[in-house]
């Protein structure tokens, strides 16, 4: 698998092999709110699955322009609500500001379109609320590209060997989240926390969601959670650490670590990993890189009571989760995500960013 961007996170975007559930024409999917570079992910994934992008509309001509040089098969739609009146449009992909991206969601779905999302979905509780009550309204999806594990083989292939039983049950998740900051490069509202939610409910909801999606719960209870500002005091609102401590239903914990501190040797945006301990082995993720070899990306190592083993599961498994996508919105089934596994990581996220303790070394 390719990528776009590996360097930059903000726009880093997978590029698989085509593996349509639909034909040409037989699905039409509009792409909005080009705030973040993720939309490019989004709908690489979704066009993938044989999903036909029709439409794009951002009130920023140049962020149309360079979308249009990427897809130059779309169209720019002069307004949002010319995309909502258009009787072919089944999906709306976006990734607003996050402080936006409720509202939105809340127009589209409103409109009888089922509406993917960047993460996080949210920044506050009352506009997770308000989304529950109109998903209730609608039957509309508010599903969210929770792309560290439905964007990542590594990840795909590690759920697959959860399932066959590969290391027994699971008894406890590190996720470990790092990313590069590229300050200079940031717009302004990545630096303003009404509008970015925070780092655990913006990166930290990606670890949040797999801690819940590898255990196998439906819940969680926050054990603790801090924040700090250890070292970008120039930017007073922005959290450059966070840690997450969970508790699962079934007693299965998790502990996760995201932070702003990538250094530049690195050659990716990332060193993200993952350990899945379970009761006969353990499974390590090296998501994006794996240091200090020329390996690519995609590592899956294994230890169980058969053989150690390293498997790179770049090409094994693809993407599912985009394709599963748009058969549930066509026929209203929940195979992908469940509504309410997306409701349920996006309520712990914003309780353990509500609730997190503030490290010495952020100084107002």
């Amino acid at each position: 698998m390719e990528t776009f961007n590996r360097a930059d996170g903000m726009n880093y975007a997978p590029i698989g092999k085509a593996s349509p559930v639909v034909k040409e024409g037989e699905y039409y999917f509009a792409a909005v709110a080009l705030d973040h570079g993720h939309i490019y992910g989004m709908c690489n994934g979704l066009i993938e699955a044989g999903a036909t992008l029709k439409w794009v509309f951002d009130a920023d001509a140049e962020k149309v322009a360079q979308f249009q040089k990427t897809y130059p098969q779309v169209k720019a739609a002069s307004s949002l609500e010319q995309i909502l009146n258009d009787s072919d449009i089944q999906l709306v992909a976006a990734a607003a500001i996050p402080n936006l991206r409720a509202e939105l969601g809340i127009t589209v779905m409103q409109a009888g379109k089922h509406y993917f999302t960047d993460k996080g979905p949210f920044t506050t509780l009352e506009q997770l609320q308000q989304v529950r009550e109109v998903y209730e309204q609608t039957k509309r999806k508010y599903a969210v590209y929770y792309s560290e594990r439905i964007h990542v083989e590594s990840a795909v292939y590690a759920a697959q060997l959860i399932q066959q039983g590969a290391i027994g049950r699971l008894v406890q998740m590190i996720g470990l989240g790092p990313h590069r900051l590229n300050a200079s490069s940031r717009p302004d509202w990545f630096f303003r926390k009404e509008q970015y939610g925070g780092i655990i409910a913006d990166i930290a909801s990606h670890q949040i969601e797999q801690f819940l999606y590898f255990s196998g719960n439906s819940n969680a209870q926050i054990v603790s959670s801090a924040v700090a500002n250890f070292n970008n005091k120039e930017y007073p609102e922005l959290e450059d650490f966070g840690e997450v401590h969970l508790r699962g239903d079934d007693g299965a914990t998790g502990y996760i670590r995201v932070d702003w501190f990538t250094p530049d040797g690195l050659r990716t945006w990332g060193d993200g990993r993952i350990v899945l301990l379970g009761t006969d082995g353990y499974i390590e993720l090296r998501k994006y890189v794996n240091i200090a070899t020329d390996g690519g990306t995609d590592h899956v190592f294994l230890v169980n009571g058969e053989k150690e083993q390293h498997i790179q599961a770049t090409g094994l498994t693809g993407f599912p989760y985009f394709g599963q996508l748009i058969l549930d919105t066509i026929h209203g089934t929940e195979t992908s995500m469940t509504q309410e596994h997306i409701f349920t990581v996006a309520e712990l996220t914003l309780r353990a960013q509500q609730q997190a303790v503030v490290l010495e070394g952020q100084k107002k």
